[in-house]
């Protein structure tokens, strides 16, 4: 066994904080008793506040690819048209789901490197005079890639079009790490799940849903059980739910909750960008390139690497973790063995991102992966610069 602790990189499931892990381990209480009602209540009111909504949330014991179907199950009917751009790995298979779920899923191919462009969109649902296309999904901060896209900008697309289709989006590994405004941003279902920037474990999903939605659930075709909404919405109102929650991962969510709120969601959101900018500055300084080629699409969460032509991102991955014990994401699907991807999400701090760039630095140099060295250095040049501005603004 390796002397130290693991250092766990990849961009999720992030790093669980102690005072989590604690706050979890306590026995489990009755989910049908009074004293539950307080962590139910909680937990629900505060995914609100993390959400940005007024409107309702559910919370699923599931992971992330739960609470898609969720989405798509409450919402639709079989057959219907559902608009998908394909920014990466995850929205590709949130489109195959959909194909399963006897849904007819129309794609907009991106080149993975880049966030979903409104314009498209908003030319694709032009042409849907008929108003067939029924929802518009996408992937907030696609994880394969480490590319963002416009929340904000794609809901005035979808206006711009004049297009009645739901708006859906994946924030399970933007949410708590970027801004996100479920409300504000017209978003109809917002998916996301606990294992990213919540900072726990995998296994609950969150569905936040307008009152649109709310309304298309009451006529949606597709069979659900498990899944239901309007199941969840009795219990919720009382702090509970309709059957077994995970309880003691209700007791790390609001400490989670907890934790986001004495940071406060702009000081947490700061803190993901400057070390998005910082892992930049290093990659750029060994002389590698992001896969992520548009500066309005980076991403504070991860930065996906393209490895030089003739080199095995999944033998440097090997090698790193061998001899610094040191866990860095695979390239998946298109991607594979082309890129690695270093999570810098959740409970992060500076010296955690040196540390872990430290030993990207010697992984590449013990992998012969040709690069120049400095990219620590040039990383905590971009993080000092954030002190000496928060120095200068107390002055």
């Amino acid at each position: 066994m390796p002397a130290g602790r693991h250092f766990l990189q990849i961009p999720g499931p992030s790093n669980v904080p102690d005072r989590i892990l604690r706050a979890m381990d306590f026995p489990t209480m009755d989910h049908r008793g009074p004293a539950f009602t307080d962590v139910g209540r909680t937990a629900l009111d505060g995914m609100k506040w993390v959400f940005g909504t007024e409107s309702r949330v559910v919370i699923y014991p599931s992971s992330g690819t739960g609470a898609w179907e969720a989405a798509l199950l409450n919402t639709l009917s079989p057959g219907d048209t559902v608009l998908m751009y394909e920014t990466g790995h995850f929205a590709f298979l949130w489109q195959e789901l959909a194909k399963r779920l006897g849904l007819t899923p129309i794609s907009i191919e991106g080149d993975w490197r880049s966030g979903a462009d409104p314009e498209a969109i908003e030319a694709r649902l032009r042409e849907d005079t008929a108003h067939e296309i029924k929802a518009v999904c996408i992937v907030h901060n696609e994880t394969s890639t480490g590319s963002v896209s416009p929340v904000a900008k794609i809901r005035k697309a979808i206006d711009a079009a004049n297009h009645p289709a739901l708006f859906m989006v994946d924030t399970i590994s933007s949410l708590a790490s970027i801004d996100y405004r479920h409300d504000e941003w017209g978003v109809d279902v917002s998916v996301s799940g606990s294992q990213k920037g919540l900072m726990l474990p995998p296994g609950l999903s969150f569905n936040a849903i307008s009152e649109k939605a709310i309304e298309a659930s009451k006529s949606a075709g597709l069979v659900k059980s498990y899944w239901a909404w309007e199941e969840m919405f009795g219990p919720n109102d009382k702090g509970s739910f309709p059957y077994t929650p995970a309880t003691n991962m209700l007791y790390g969510l609001n400490e989670s909750l907890a934790m986001l709120k004495e940071q406060g969601l702009d000081t947490v959101f700061a803190r993901h960008r400057h070390h998005g900018a910082a892992a930049r500055a290093a990659v750029e300084a060994w002389e590698l390139e992001v896969l992520c080629n548009d500066p309005e699409s980076y991403s504070g969460v991860l930065t996906a690497v393209l490895m030089p032509e003739g080199h095995s991102a999944d033998a440097f991955r090997a090698v790193t973790l061998r001899n610094y014990n040191m866990s860095l994401g695979n390239g998946l699907s298109k991607i594979a063995d082309r890129v690695f991807r270093i999570g810098h999400l959740g409970d992060f701090n500076d010296l955690m991102l040196c540390g872990t760039l430290a030993g990207i630095e010697m992984g590449l140099r013990d992998a012969g992966v040709p690069h120049k060295v400095g990219g620590v250095q040039a990383a905590m040049d971009v993080l000092g610069s954030r002190h000496e501005d928060a120095r200068a603004a107390a002055e």
